[in-house]
């Protein structure tokens, strides 16, 4: 008898305790969701919300101060694929210079980023002083970065000048890099490729440092040199990682455009139009003119393209593990 009172007096001591426990956890949990709160509404607003609306919008003609809408529906993705005999060659041009930029980029950054990730892992004295400045372009500022390189690339910038006082003159453009169909867009790849290399060749030098010394230097003792070793130990080690990098760029260059914006504007004639680019003009640069929904469809087949672009990434990533 005893021991049933006692076990029912320890269970109504328990009892409250653990009530007094749920009501803190409920009120933790509470206070949680307030901290998040603002994030999620900012999230359903800037986020869900603009994307709903900008999806309707494709269907549309508007310019932003009428009243109302007008329902076009499917006509602006026709315009911009082949119906408008102005605007359908445009997309296309500029759809080519995305793709191109795209490949190169990526290939490029792939190019360099390894043998400078192989030359900072193998020197020991400098290498963190080496690692910061091969990563200062990705640190500036990318307007300050593409200001910069504007002023060396104009007719007496400083890449004109190097070129003549070497006697290189031939190479020089006398009305700058940028201003030169010829010369416009490789330029602007070269410089998206210097300023995508430095992450590209931190992730090589991680990777690099996670193989084992001891696999390197027993095909060594077996007589291999650096090319075959690079050929069949370093680089399947590294092929998961280079198509993480080759991924990323294909994404980042497809979506951005600020560099083409600031830099030409899409100038020479076009010659460095994207179709980020071209989106954001639709939606800034046309007055009064009802481009809003061309500028929501085009940038819902951005959206779609960058959409497969992700799931060819997972997949891949999914068969290299």
């Amino acid at each position: 008898m005893a021991v049933t009172t006692d076990s029912v007096a320890a269970r109504l001591v328990r009892e409250p305790r653990r009530a007094t426990r749920s009501r803190q956890r409920g009120r933790r949990a509470l206070v949680g969701y307030a901290f998040i709160a603002p994030a999620v509404v900012l999230f359903l607003v800037m986020g869900l919300y603009t994307l709903v609306y900008s999806f309707g919008l494709s269907f549309a003609k508007w310019n932003g101060f009428s009243p109302s809408w007008d329902w076009v529906g499917l006509e602006n993705y026709r315009d911009l694929l082949y119906a408008d005999p102005r605007l359908a060659p445009e997309i296309r041009g500029a759809a080519l210079n995305t793709g191109l930029a795209m490949v190169a980029v990526s290939f490029g950054t792939v190019l360099i980023a390894l043998p400078l990730a192989t030359l900072l892992n193998s020197i020991t004295r400098l290498r963190g002083t080496l690692r910061s400045i091969f990563f200062l372009p990705y640190v500036t500022a990318g307007i300050a970065v593409y200001y910069a390189w504007r002023y060396v690339l104009e007719p007496d910038g400083a890449v004109n000048l190097a070129l003549r006082a070497v006697g290189l003159g031939s190479l020089a453009r006398p009305q700058g890099f940028l201003a030169d169909p010829d010369t416009a867009l490789p330029t602007l790849i070269v410089i998206m490729i210097w300023g995508s290399v430095p992450v590209a060749m931190l992730l090589y030098l991680a990777g690099l440092q996670a193989i084992d010394p001891a696999v390197t230097e027993a095909a060594s003792l077996d007589g291999a040199g650096a090319v075959r070793r690079l050929r069949h130990i370093t680089w399947p080690l590294l092929v998961p990682i280079t198509v993480a990098i080759v991924l990323l760029g294909l994404r980042d260059t497809m979506q951005g455009f600020q560099i083409f914006l600031i830099m030409t504007n899409g100038g020479p004639a076009g010659h460095t139009d994207v179709l980020g680019l071209k989106a954001y003009q639709q939606a800034f640069f046309q007055s009064l003119s009802p481009t809003l929904g061309v500028a929501s469809a085009l940038g819902w087949l951005i959206f779609l393209a960058a959409l497969l672009l992700a799931v060819v990434n997972a997949r891949l990533l999914r068969g290299q593990r």
